[in-house]
């Protein structure tokens, strides 16, 4: 009679902390509903705001520096093919614009620029231009 007293309070006291921790989610899942409408709201005021500043910005293009501008170039050939080399090899010859063998592009002088070019150097001619 006793045990089966026991069995009983523990049934009852598992679907009480059940019943418990569904109510403590429900309200969670509340309050972040209520804080996720909370954030929409400025979203959209900022996408508004963003819309309004887009044509000011699309106004202004980098533009590349020419030759005669006084900034540094670099004229870069690929002599040695590409292939059969290291894949950090072969992304430096790519990011100087290189593609083909015996192609010729113009960088220009900068410290990232100078370390590909340093990394590959036994594939390149260098010059200043």
């Amino acid at each position: 009679m006793v045990d089966e007293e026991k069995t009983v309070k523990k049934a009852a006291k598992k679907t009480a902390v059940k019943k418990a921790a569904t109510k403590k989610a429900a309200a969670k899942k509340a309050v972040a509903k209520k804080a996720v409408a909370k954030k929409a709201a400025p979203k959209v005021e900022t996408a508004v705001v963003a819309e309004k500043a887009a044509p000011k910005a699309a106004a202004k293009k980098e533009v590349a520096p020419k030759a005669d501008s006084g900034v540094k170039m670099l004229s870069v050939t690929l002599i040695r093919s590409k292939h059969h080399r290291l894949a950090a090899h072969k992304a430096c010859v790519a990011g100087l614009g290189l593609r083909r063998m015996h192609q010729t592009v113009q960088v220009i002088d900068t410290p990232e620029n100078r370390g590909m070019i340093n990394r590959v150097h036994y594939m390149l001619n260098v010059e200043e231009a």
